[in-house]
């Protein structure tokens, strides 16, 4: 179980720093929306400093995961953007859920996974 938990963590890491990354280096192309209101919003948060930020937390997270330190911490601050980009994909852009599915699912996991050390906030 162990090795299962290190390497889903490697996972979420590594897709964080990807895809962080790109939110404001811009090496991917754009994606496509299927729903056209989808796409106006994503260039709304775009063109504001809403998805810079989100980029550098999801690049910070996901070094923090991937070098092992700070995973309670760096899981706690994944899970609002999880959640929004979940929300994000129910509600504009459902066909595109599965990437955004993945990384909640992955999210949600490891704080099961490192449940003990949330004990004290509950």
């Amino acid at each position: 179980m162990n090795k299962l938990i290190l390497a889903l963590r490697i996972v979420l890491g590594a897709l964080l720093v990807v895809f962080g990354s790109n939110k404001f280096i811009g090496f991917m192309p754009a994606f496509e929306f299927a729903n056209p209101d989808a796409g106006i919003f994503f260039g709304a948060l775009a063109d504001s400093y809403v998805l810079t930020t989100v980029g550098i937390i999801e690049v910070i997270v996901g070094f923090l995961l991937l070098i092992n330190r700070a995973v309670p911490f760096a899981l706690t601050l994944l899970a609002p953007i999880s959640v929004n980009i979940i929300l994000f994909h129910v509600t504009l852009d459902p066909l595109n859920i599965g990437p955004a599915a993945f990384v909640f699912l992955l999210n949600a996991f490891l704080i099961f996974k490192y449940w003990n050390n949330y004990k004290t906030l509950f």
